[in-house]
């Protein structure tokens, strides 16, 4: 799941004895997976630009930015939908 999916996320941590909501420690992979996923469709992997980490040598080769709109609102949206499953709220900042 994306990080910090939607501001609907804010309100769902509920009150604030809930400061902040933590994702399972695999999202941060999964998500690089899955940009990198949508990526390969294309050809951005292709090039040496900054945006692949080409311009610092030694630097892994990853496509960061998501392409379009529309998969980043249906990804939150399926996040949501689904509680936040996996996430948890945490009572400590």
């Amino acid at each position: 799941p994306p990080v910090g999916c939607n501001p609907y996320c804010i309100y769902y941590r509920g009150p604030p004895a809930h400061p902040r909501i933590v994702g399972p420690d695999t999202a941060a992979d999964d998500w690089v997976d899955y940009v990198n996923l949508i990526a390969s469709f294309t050809l951005f992997p292709t090039c040496n630009s900054w945006y692949l980490g080409a311009n610092v040598p030694g630097k892994p080769r990853v496509f960061m930015p998501l392409l379009g709109f529309p998969p980043y609102a249906e990804q939150c949206a399926a996040v949501a939908a689904a509680g936040y499953e996996g996430f948890e709220l945490a009572s400590s900042p």
